[in-house]
């Protein structure tokens, strides 16, 4: 049966851009031309299902040439991926890079997150409303943006032939006018990282040029593989184990034992999983990394591949990350070109979903579905990507390899604390006098990492740390003094999490950052567990109550609590488990309501 959607046929430019990727179609099955065998055979099975990863390639190739997909763009690759229309339907609708209604090719995304709105968002965003229009349409609000050390952020991209992307941060009213009125872009900028926030991870960054291989290798690159080549993949993972290294994306496994999971997995191939896919409010170190050391990234993946056994790597980078993107990918090919690449390793473009933050929602990603996290068991050690062992971490978890090989285990165990060694990143945006990426050791107290930063404004006092990003916790003044490390933050019932720490003065309004981040948990639910759809948007609704009504109601404060406890009780994933964890640290600790 031929199954179509009412759209129409596809436009000449959404032909092209789906061939760009899948090249020109070579049969009357594929929507190409009759050909004297198509009478007689269709390729199906096996060979259908294959292609079935290139679906967001392909949406992603249509978005960027037309600037939407259109019902015609969406059957014309269902045909030549073999597709069935509403399953495709399902996965465009679930990201939110995609737009489903026609819209101008210039697009400009203003954030509007927590950091941001420290900055001054939300008086930009009234300010566009008034002269150009409501969001939606040339201009959309947009949650963070992974750029809250130059807040207020905004990304801009041009649909055509000639798509373009372009990080704005920080913007103003009058350069989005400009922008929006077709003016020259403002050139793309990267903040200096000053000498004191620079440690053994950001050592090379702002030293070395990123788009050169040359200048990479002259400061001691690929140094660390050829350390890997003598230790062998068993002293390899000896060693990242003897560290003690545990995982930097938040949930702080250790990566020893998950790389010696992947090592000893009987069933191949092996598949490594780089998750770039930060898209906490208020983190945006991967961004750093990939930036402006996208070459360690790329050592670090092949000695991850070469201990494991890994015959294929992904590298899952946020959508939102266009230089990112564009600087790993060169990376890759430099060092392809040079010999140094030993593992196949392919970039996958994010688009738009928080959840993909979540390995297992990740995989399903990579695989052309909507990104919804699976129930473990099976882990990804036994059962990852396309059902084969899985080798993920983060950006951070892989870099701290590099010194864990070159420099010996016992050295990078003698940073830091007994249980929580190396150093750490973090990302310090909001009410500081200086926004940025710092790396200090794990134990430094959340004081001095403040003070790093120059403290809070003349004359402004501490209103709360917002620890972690949006699923983490709200911590008080008279816990700053807490070690940052993973026991510490432990122990006054906080989180690292990614490394997000949020400053909030006294000029923040908190009603109005609560109601943003419980908002951002309804947004980004991907709606598969009952727990944390329904609970996401009553969290909401319950909070809206709370901050807005003339006289505090005590059977809503019990409401939001109970559905906190479900949320965390029932949820499949890590998105609804912490979904109240700094609205319930707000009323808790800072009594908001």
């Amino acid at each position: 049966m031929d199954i179509r959607t009412t759209g129409g046929p596809a436009a000449a430019e959404e032909i092209t851009a789906v061939d760009s990727v899948l090249g020109d179609p070579s049969s009357l099955w594929e929507g190409g031309a009759r050909q004297p065998g198509d009478d007689h055979i269709a390729f199906g099975g096996h060979a259908a299902r294959a292609q079935r990863p290139l679906l967001l390639p392909v949406l992603h190739a249509v978005q960027d040439r037309v600037g939407w997909v259109s019902r015609g763009a969406l059957e014309y690759a269902c045909r030549r991926l073999s597709i069935p229309p509403a399953e495709a339907y399902g996965v465009v609708s679930f990201y939110g890079r995609f737009a489903l209604e026609e819209r101008p090719a210039l697009a400009l995304h203003v954030c509007d997150d927590i950091a941001c709105k420290c900055a001054g968002a939300d008086e930009l965003c009234s300010a566009l409303e008034q002269s150009v229009g409501p969001a939606g349409k040339t201009w959309h609000r947009s949650p963070c943006l992974g750029l809250c050390d130059r807040a207020p952020a905004a990304l801009v991209e041009r649909a055509g032939a000639d798509h373009e992307e372009l990080q704005v941060a920080p913007i103003t009213v009058e350069a989005a006018k400009e922008i929006l009125g077709g003016g020259a872009w403002p050139p793309s900028q990267l903040k200096p990282l000053s000498p004191m926030r620079r440690g053994r991870l950001l050592r090379r960054v702002g030293v070395i040029d990123p788009e050169s291989i040359d200048s990479y290798l002259e400061h001691g690159g690929y140094s660390a593989l050829r350390r890997a080549k003598e230790l062998g993949s068993e002293g390899v993972i000896g060693e990242v184990t003897e560290a003690r290294l545990l995982g930097r994306g938040g949930a702080a496994f250790p990566t020893g034992r998950k790389w010696d999971s992947v090592a000893k997995a009987p069933i191949h191939p092996h598949y490594l999983v780089c998750n770039a896919d930060e898209s906490e409010p208020g983190t945006f170190k991967d961004r750093e990394l990939l930036e402006r050391d996208p070459f360690a990234v790329i050592e670090a993946m092949t000695i991850a591949a070469f201990a494991t056994g890994c015959e294929k790597g992904y590298l899952y980078v946020r959508g939102e990350y266009p230089l990112a993107r564009h600087r790993i990918e060169n990376a890759i090919k430099q060092a392809r070109a040079h010999g140094l690449l030993e593992v196949d390793i392919e970039v996958r473009r994010g688009a738009g979903a928080y959840i993909c933050g979540e390995e297992t929602a990740l995989f399903n990603s990579i695989e052309g579905k909507r990104g919804e996290p699976r129930n473990k068991p099976p882990f990804p050690v036994q059962a990852g990507l396309f059902g084969k062992p899985t080798l993920v971490n983060n950006v951070e978890t892989l870099v701290n390899v590099l010194d864990i090989v070159a420099g010996g285990a016992a050295a990078f165990a003698a940073t830091g604390t007994q249980d929580s060694t190396g150093t750490r990143l973090f990302c310090l945006s909001g009410h500081v006098r200086e926004p940025g990426l710092y790396e200090v050791p794990m134990g430094t107290t959340l004081r001095a990492l403040i003070d790093l930063a120059g403290g809070l404004r003349e004359g402004r006092k501490l209103q709360a740390v917002l620890l972690g990003g949006a699923a983490g916790s709200f911590v008080t003044e008279q816990q700053l003094d807490v070690p940052l490390s993973f026991e510490g933050t432990r122990a006054i019932g906080a989180t690292l999490g990614s490394g997000a720490v949020i400053v909030l003065d006294d000029t923040a309004d908190l009603k109005q950052t609560l109601l943003r981040i419980a908002r951002f948990f309804r947004d980004e639910s991907c709606g598969q567990c009952v727990p944390c759809r329904v609970g996401t948007v009553r969290q909401e609704e319950v909070l809206h109550r709370l901050l807005t009504a003339d006289r505090r109601d005590d059977s809503d404060i019990t409401l939001l609590t109970d559905i906190a406890q479900a949320m965390r009780d029932a949820s499949i994933c890590g998105l609804g488990q912490t979904a109240a964890n700094a609205i319930n640290s707000a009323v808790i600790q800072l009594r908001v309501v």
